[in-house]
């Protein structure tokens, strides 16, 4: 079966696995930036599939699936907001640390060591697929996002972010986070493996997926949040498509 798992990419987060709910470690911009992720990802699949957030558990019936889930940062929120939640990720040393805090929140989440590529050979298939920075990790980004696009029902609803590739991205995402304020390992990210938002859109298209669209994650210094951004896109970006 083809794979596009980079092994070298997983074995710098195999290394990290057990540091996923330290909120200052070396997952701090993550933990940092789910905040915005969530907000960006509730609202596209309540806009998708007409839901009310404001109720207990909006997303109840909707089978969603998170690839390259780590620790599980994105799945507990979408558990608690009512989806059945699958989190698959190939770096095996994930999956226990994810399972364990989900037994601690008391949440019900189906955890396994997979690809997106094997689950779509069995032929698993979810309304909503998850895939944050993960493509700019993985040895073939069309290969991956095909089979992601294979994952979904028709009409299903695809949300990917990554990190776009110019000289303030290199300065944020490398210099920045690896070497500068030290919050991830060098090395973890390769400048090379950055794509642009017109790169991504066309992959995506490639792939079969109809891209609907791309908003910025913008890091502000001086408040040390992020927000959401209709205009940047020149660091941290996430996209909406929809399988037709």
């Amino acid at each position: 079966m083809q794979t596009t798992v980079d092994d070298a990419e997983i074995a710098k987060f195999e290394a990290m696995a057990a540091e996923w709910w330290d909120t200052e470690g070396k997952f701090k911009p993550l933990h940092m930036l789910n905040p915005c992720r969530l907000d960006y990802i509730t609202r596209q699949i309540a806009a998708e599939f007409g839901r009310d957030l404001t109720t207990a558990e909006p997303f109840k019936g909707l089978r969603l699936l998170d690839i390259g889930c780590g620790g599980g940062l994105l799945c507990e929120p979408m558990a608690r907001l009512g989806a059945t939640v699958v989190g698959a990720d190939a770096a095996p040393r994930n999956i226990p640390v994810a399972q364990i805090h989900a037994e601690q929140s008391g949440l019900t989440i189906d955890y396994r060591h997979t690809t997106a590529e094997a689950m779509a050979e069995a032929g698993a298939q979810f309304d909503v697929v998850l895939n944050m920075e993960v493509v700019e990790h993985v040895a073939d980004p069309l290969a991956y996002l095909t089979a992601c696009r294979q994952l979904l029902r028709s009409g299903g609803l695809h949300i990917c972010s990554t990190i776009n590739r110019n000289p303030k991205s290199f300065a944020m995402a490398i210099v920045g986070a690896e070497y500068v304020m030290r919050w991830l390992p060098k090395g973890t990210h390769e400048f090379a493996k950055f794509i642009t938002p017109a790169e991504l859109f066309s992959l995506l298209e490639q792939a079969g997926l109809d891209p609907v669209d791309k908003k910025g994650f913008q890091f502000n210094p001086i408040t040390w949040s992020w927000r959401i951004s209709d205009r940047d896109l020149t660091v941290n970006y996430v996209t909406a498509a929809l399988k037709p």
